[in-house]
């Protein structure tokens, strides 16, 4: 039996894929979110495979389920920060305009849309709001918390501009803080009022990102 060509060329599936490849199909995976036809665990299953494919191989079965991108009818996503990095779109019809929590809890993560102003109240229970993977009605936007007894979490990007400024009374609001992003970027105002209660705004990394970037560290480590 013939032995192949040491210097025979690859197929493209075991080509390596780009970072540029990678995003191409995190994108995919984030408009059938927003479509309705992946759930956020397979979504955030999917997503962390796309950040730690190698090869287009390992990148097809990711999408071969779901259809091409429509493409034009989409807002087109606003500038990103940061290498991976992925600020929501803007001008996208709101999903939600606030939220309300009385002895329970609210929630608002995954890929949603937030309105302009986005209103977040909370008494004797606990609410999130995640932004990490959401789209934006308006480049500026104002987030309203206000909790007694209650606490209220804000989760946002690394690349996202925002500003935080509350008052805490027997609680509290974070202090005055200004975080910085790319200029093109939306930009979020984080107010209100926390009575016996709190309001905490903190970055994190999204979940696929931290995937990628622990595999790069991987890789490095294995180059090294």
């Amino acid at each position: 039996m013939a032995k192949a060509r040491a210097d025979a060329p690859l197929a493209r599936g075991e080509l390596r894929a780009s970072d540029a490849d990678r995003e191409r199909v995190a994108e995919r995976l984030r408009e059938a979110v927003a479509e309705g036809r992946l759930d956020m665990e397979e979504f955030d299953v999917r997503l962390g495979a796309a950040y730690a494919a190698r090869t287009y191989g390992d990148l097809v079965p990711l999408t071969r389920d779901l259809p091409e991108s429509t493409g034009g009818a989409a807002p087109a996503p606003a500038p990103v920060g940061g290498r991976g990095g992925r600020v929501g779109r803007v001008g996208v019809e709101a999903t939600s305009h606030g939220a309300f929590a009385l002895f329970g809890g609210f929630a608002r993560r995954g890929r949603w849309a937030v309105g302009k102003v986005f209103t977040a109240f909370a008494m004797w229970g606990g609410g999130e709001i995640d932004l990490r993977e959401a789209d934006f009605e308006d480049r500026e936007t104002v987030v309203r918390c206000f909790t007694i007894w209650g606490g209220i979490s804000v989760v946002v990007p690394p690349e996202l501009r925002v500003r935080v400024s509350g008052v805490g009374i027997m609680g509290g609001f974070g202090g005055d803080q200004l975080f910085d992003g790319p200029p093109d970027s939306p930009r979020v105002t984080v107010k209100g009022l926390a009575l016996m209660g709190g309001v905490g705004v903190q970055r994190k990394e999204r979940k696929g990102e931290k995937r990628r970037l622990k595999e790069e560290r991987k890789r490095g480590e294995l180059e090294d």
